[in-house]
């Protein structure tokens, strides 16, 4: 029965009241431990392998969620609270009482064992449901193709490397600049105003005293492509938003020479010459801006 487990146990983790201290760390540590342990993989001999792994994954999710973790810490305690009644019951006490004060108690009372029992299945009830949703959404990502150990292990890996240099499309990263004359920016801010050309993955914000600038990763190209050459933000302190890598352009043969004044192309801005493309449009903004006041 899953309400009778011991989930920080099952975790090598203390259980009672010092369990319900632990971290979220600290809980996946001990996962992650045990998992190396027993992982299926690690035990080809042990025919309970895969369902000793499951337990795992399920008492590491349950401490994980919030809600169910302290559904789990509220049984505990109702247990406790139980033995420690048990413990404290005198029988010669009990002897001593009248039948008249009993029957008081019994009538403007509620039974205490009683009503710990109603609770302690109450909580066990919650429990059960909160496990049952947590095995639901375990299950829809099993047969999404990623299983919560795996989840696990690549969170892992992508904290420990660099994840700007493992597979991300460029053409979807915006450059974002700002001057800091009318107020800053921050993540969630910038965030919001490119949610609506699109999905908005990731905002990293690098930025010194005088200047801001950050780096908006969109879920798609076209997101990416419909945001640049917008004037957005604030208009007292509007933002420069150019791709981080433009699209390759098309191979144009033509007999006609192309006119070569008609300004930087942004593929060739590279090092100082980006850098005063970039200053000579927020300049521009900021004129319009104040042409506008």
């Amino acid at each position: 029965m899953d309400v009778e487990i011991d989930h920080y146990n099952v975790l090598g983790l203390p259980s009672g009241e010092e369990g319900a201290k632990l971290s979220d760390q600290e809980i996946t540590k001990g996962y992650r431990s045990k998992a190396r342990e027993l992982h299926p993989d690690k035990r080809p001999d042990d025919p309970h392998a895969n369902a000793n792994f499951v337990k795992l994954q399920t008492s590491y999710e349950v401490l994980k969620d919030e809600k169910a973790r302290k559904l789990f810490d509220d049984l505990l305690r109702v247990k406790r609270e139980k033995l420690v009644r048990q413990g404290q019951h005198d029988s010669k006490r009990r002897k001593m009482m009248s039948d008249l004060e009993e029957r008081e108690r019994s009538a403007f009372a509620v039974d205490p064992t009683a009503r710990a029992r109603e609770e302690e299945e109450r909580i066990s009830r919650q429990l059960k449901a909160e496990i049952a949703r947590i095995r639901a959404m375990r299950t829809n990502k099993t047969a999404a193709g990623t299983t919560p150990f795996k989840q696990e292990t690549k969170r892992g890996e992508k904290e420990s490397t660099d994840c700007g240099s493992n597979g991300l499309d460029k053409e979807k990263v915006l450059k974002v600049s700002w001057e800091k004359i009318g107020g800053d920016y921050t993540a969630k801010m910038l965030k919001d105003i490119f949610e609506e050309f699109g999905d908005v993955e990731d905002v990293v914000i690098k930025s010194s005293k005088k200047k801001g600038s950050a780096l908006v990763v969109m879920a798609s190209k076209d997101s990416a492509i419909a945001a640049t050459g917008n004037m957005l933000g604030n208009i007292s302190n509007p933002l420069l938003v150019l791709p981080l890598q433009p699209a390759p352009s098309p191979v144009v043969f033509s007999h006609e020479k192309k006119n070569e004044s008609d300004g930087p192309k942004l593929g060739n801005l590279v090092g100082a010459g980006y850098q005063a493309f970039e200053d000579s449009v927020l300049d521009k903004l900021k004129k319009a801006a104040e042409k506008q006041k």
